[in-house]
């Protein structure tokens, strides 16, 4: 593209070639191949009349014409793929809770989310602390699993077995029952006497323009120790502690 385009430009450039205006000389001593300087008017002096502006004028549109000419360096464009080009989050404690994850954590049941204010988790690193129940007398994981499920059948409504597994930290169980603002999800992991729960709610709702979400875990715990009074087994206390 440069090619024709400086092509066409030529005329611009075109430049006159300095003229010689004259040249006389007398020849003094022709034997001595010598001149008399006094006699020699020798007018070879280029023609002056060719004045630099023109020069000046036509190298400034010359580096116009580079200048548009010339691609823009890759580096100058901002790559969508590039790592300092990043979307801004749209992340939000609404969109945040429309997947609220479930299942073991590490072989523990998991903590309560922040951004859910219903739920009840025997998980220390929870905000809503419930201690973890303790079997009275001997049973099976398998004997304890089945009889948590008749206590759910018995105490909650619409009870719904999703998933009983044998897990290398305990056997696992978890259910879905109806709940204040829809369906909530049961956990519990038995090890021995040791009973591990976590009870939630699976819709936060939250009132316009505020951000903070609807509930508390008192309705969670209520729920807990129905199931708990049915089973007979026992659950320490901070009361009980004193």
């Amino acid at each position: 593209m440069a090619g024709p385009l400086l092509y066409h430009l030529s005329p611009a450039f075109s430049v006159s070639r300095p003229t010689l205006k004259s040249v006389t000389c007398y020849i003094g001593n022709s034997d001595d191949y010598k001149y008399d300087k006094r006699k020699c008017s020798c007018k070879n002096d280029l023609d002056t009349s060719l004045k630099p502006a023109i020069w000046s004028k036509n190298l400034v549109s010359l580096a116009i014409a580079v200048t548009l000419i010339a691609p823009l360096p890759s580096s100058a464009i901002p790559s969508l793929s590039s790592k300092s080009f990043s979307l801004p989050s749209t992340t939000t404690p609404f969109s945040q809770a429309q997947n609220l994850p479930t299942g073991l954590e590490n072989g523990k049941i998991r903590p309560c989310p922040s951004i859910n204010p219903g739920c009840v988790s025997s998980n220390p690193k929870s905000s809503n602390f419930a201690f973890p129940w303790m079997i009275l007398g001997y049973s099976s994981n398998g004997a304890a699993i089945q009889q948590l499920q008749d206590a759910l059948q018995k105490t909650q409504k619409n009870v719904k077995i999703q998933l009983v597994e044998d897990t290398p930290s305990g056997k696992y169980l978890q259910a879905e029952v109806d709940g204040g603002f829809g369906r909530d999800v049961l956990e519990f992991l038995v090890n021995g006497d040791v009973v591990s729960f976590r009870a939630m709610a699976t819709k936060v709702t939250y009132v316009y323009p505020f951000t903070t979400a609807l509930g508390d875990s008192k309705g969670q715990e209520e729920r807990m120790k129905q199931i708990l009074n049915e089973l007979g087994w026992y659950a320490p206390s901070f009361d009980s502690m004193d």
